[in-house]
């Protein structure tokens, strides 16, 4: 990894003064200017709003109220916002339920009634059997800030572990319930991240970090991950450290071990792609190193005695399957079990000596069957085009549980035979919406370099192609994540007054594998928002909505893309809406697990790098210009991308904004990067950003 950044010669010069008076006719609370000049290998970058990363600052908090309070304000006087509120509701009050997954002799499964907050998870002896509340995490909390994380159960299905995270924060608690009793232990394990929790015997391995120093909880560099064994009935502090990189403070380590008890599987990573794979036999203490790099990634999908089964892109940019027996591990005698197609090999499960592999055709699944060395293709039938969630399945059943969904169906669950090679649909959600009305069609667009890029469009079946229809355009476009066809019910209040969702599937992703991502990535970071931008060209083009009706949408990385088009392309748009996004991309790697994602963006560490961050960085690209009407979201417990990210380009644009629309940033409270937000939350914010696109865009609302 990069060497941390040093200001060169040794110079921070600090001016204070208030912040220039914008132009525009909407009036933002002060943000004051308090300059640090950083110079990066002979270019001087001023950062004006350096104070705003103190998150814990009386300032820093009196300025996000204010902030709130201009945005509610404005929200507040959107006439049908409540109106919108209401119809989400009602939309989002259906049963919600996953895959059922077996252990020992029972079944468990997590359901939603409708509006609670958090999803229950629930016990049952059969399938038939009436369901036992197990854990409800709506007791966890008053608000349902605490939800419920990651559901780890014993071999034997004596003991359950389960993590918890507080207001959508990356850490967690690990806490263990006795099975048979129902009943908590007294084991909890802290300052757990970035972990899974894997049993084995009388006690689990997990990750965790040390105690940050305190008031830096959310905001600390991660520092020195590591893998710890804690035996049941003892405290943390007698844990046993399994694992720990000491010369690599950067490295991210998970490890679990094998469902035989057998083997010790040790996963090494320095970014979000590529990682280490080796593997600790338990019985002789002896560690096998299969990889040297992290150039590749290496995902165990099983084993079966000595023989490991791997899902990889080395040599193999779409994946294989491939076959490592840990006896003789040597690179020349691994085995092709799925050689790499033209399809990309998305994932793989085992059961009932059987491979099922779940392909990507142009963003929409396929899921075929083998046998266990790689023949006797079956192609099992799904019943639409679309995408499997969840795979749940044990080695020796013959049943398999599986979720499908697309734009216009919801998460249903699907029962797999996998004797007969049939499926049966098990549970099907009722809506308070006719999902039928609607239209998906896929297709693909020129980007400025000529790729063809996929582009899904859904809308009702009688809309007119006027060119001035209501669109919202959504992209992601990083770390080798694919946005697949998924139903989200929060889009529905949008599409049945007249909107069209759209979603490009732009470089950076998985979608088609490897390269795909790698054409997105670093000194080619360009190309992805080149593919996003052709995106809402083709749609105008296309006649399918014009600049002054189209909003475009995106969290995280995704924020990261609506701040660099909103910054490079201000007439194409006319709503934009980046949401926990990285803004800053000279400072992003300072903060928490931010310099993981260098394999993506690179650091400004290194100049090659710094040159071309400062063309695109949201932050460092806000010139006085006419931008879109923006409101920015984030979380004051968002530990994966901070909220200075936002609050400084917030701080940008409300003071170089020369049009008339305004520039608004939503802090919410209790709450982090989006995982495990409670349902009112989330009702509140998409209430709140629906009722700004439509307010915007002048939609009626039905």
């Amino acid at each position: 990894m990069n060497k941390p950044f040093f200001i060169l010669f040794g110079t921070v010069i600090l001016l204070s003064c208030q912040s220039k008076k914008n132009t525009s006719s909407f009036s933002y609370p002060e943000t004051r200017q308090d300059t640090v000049t950083d110079n990066y290998f002979g270019i001087v970058i001023q950062d004006a709003y350096r104070w705003l990363e103190d998150d814990n600052s009386e300032e820093t908090k009196k300025w996000v109220e204010n902030q709130n309070k201009v945005t509610f304000d404005y929200l507040g006087k959107i006439p049908f916002r409540e109106k919108i509120k209401e119809r989400l509701t009602e939309l989002w009050n259906y049963e919600k339920f996953s895959a059922p997954f077996k252990k020992g002799d029972n079944y468990f499964f997590f359901k939603n009634d409708g509006i609670q907050n958090q999803s229950v998870l629930y016990i049952q002896s059969t399938l038939d059997a009436e369901p036992e509340v197990l854990i409800d995490p709506n007791t966890f909390s008053e608000d349902g800030t605490i939800a419920l994380g990651g559901v780890y159960i014993d071999k034997k299905a004596d003991f359950l572990a389960y993590s918890i995270a507080k207001s959508g924060s990356d850490w967690n608690e690990i806490h263990v319930m006795d099975l048979k009793t129902k009943e908590l232990l007294p084991d909890t394990i802290h300052w757990v991240k970035f972990s899974g929790i894997s049993w084995h015997k009388n006690g689990f391995y997990y990750s965790r970090y040390d105690k940050p120093e305190k008031g830096k909880e959310y905001s600390e560099k991660n520092s020195f991950h590591k893998v710890c064994y804690h035996k049941l009935g003892t405290k943390q502090s007698q844990d046993k450290l399994v694992y720990e990189d000491k010369n690599n403070p950067k490295i991210i380590v998970n490890a679990f071990a094998t469902e035989d008890e057998n083997y010790l599987v040790i996963s090494t990573s320095e970014s979000t792609s590529g990682n280490q794979l080796a593997i600790i036999d338990l019985n002789t203490k002896k560690e096998i190193k299969l990889t040297e790099n992290f150039s590749n990634d290496y995902n165990v999908i099983d084993n079966i005695g000595s023989k490991f089964y791997i899902h990889t892109n080395d040599e193999a940019p779409r994946y294989r399957l491939i076959e490592i027996d840990v006896k003789s591990p040597e690179r020349n005698n691994w085995k092709n079990i799925l050689p790499q197609k033209l399809e990309v090999l998305e994932s793989v499960e085992i059961t009932n000596e059987n491979i099922y592999a779940q392909y990507m055709k142009d963003v929409s699944n396929e899921l075929l069957k083998y046998d266990l060395s790689g023949k006797n293709e079956i192609k099992i039938t799904l019943p639409a085009v679309g995408i499997i969630g969840s795979f749940s399945s044990n080695k020796n059943d013959s049943l398999a549980f599986f979720t499908f969904t697309n734009y216009n169906t919801p998460i249903s669950v699907y029962k797999l035979s996998t004797q007969n090679n049939t499926i049966e649909l098990f549970k099907k959600p009722t809506l308070n919406f006719d999902s039928e009305q609607l239209t998906t069609k896929q297709v693909f667009y020129e980007s400025k370099d000529g790729t063809k890029i996929p582009l899904f469009i859904t809308h009702k079946k009688d809309i007119v192609l006027d060119g001035n229809n209501p669109t919202f355009l959504y992209g992601y476009g990083g770390f080798n994540i694919s946005i697949t066809p998924s139903f989200s019910i929060n889009r529905a209040v949008f599409l049945e007054n007249g909107g069209i969702y759209a979603v490009a599937n732009i470089r950076g992703g998985g979608e088609y594998g490897k390269a795909w991502h790698e054409q997105g990535t670093q000194l080619k970071k360009q190309n992805v928002f080149d593919d996003f931008i052709a995106a809402a060209e083709y749609l105008i083009a296309e006649k399918y909505t014009n600049a002054q009706k189209l909003a475009i949408h995106g969290r995280s990385n995704g924020g990261l893309l609506i701040g660099a088009v909103m910054t490079q392309r201000p007439d194409l748009f006319k709503v934009a809406l980046p949401a926990v996004g990285v803004l800053d991309m000279l400072r992003y790697h300072k903060f928490t697990i931010g310099y993981a994602w260098a394999t993506d963006y690179g650091t400004s560490d290194e100049e090659v790098h710094f040159s071309n961050l400062i063309k695109y960085s949201p932050l460092h690209n806000v010139k006085e210009n006419a931008y879109p009407a923006t409101m920015i979201l984030t979380a004051d417990h968002d530990d994966r991308v901070v909220p200075a990210h936002s609050f400084k380009f917030a701080a940008e644009l409300q003071t170089k904004q020369k049009g008339e629309n305004s520039v608004l940033i939503r802090v919410d409270t209790n709450a982090g990067h989006g995982s495990g937000k409670p349902v009112s939350k989330q009702i509140d914010e998409y209430a709140d950003l629906w009722a700004f696109v439509f307010y915007n865009l002048g939609m009626n609302v039905k």
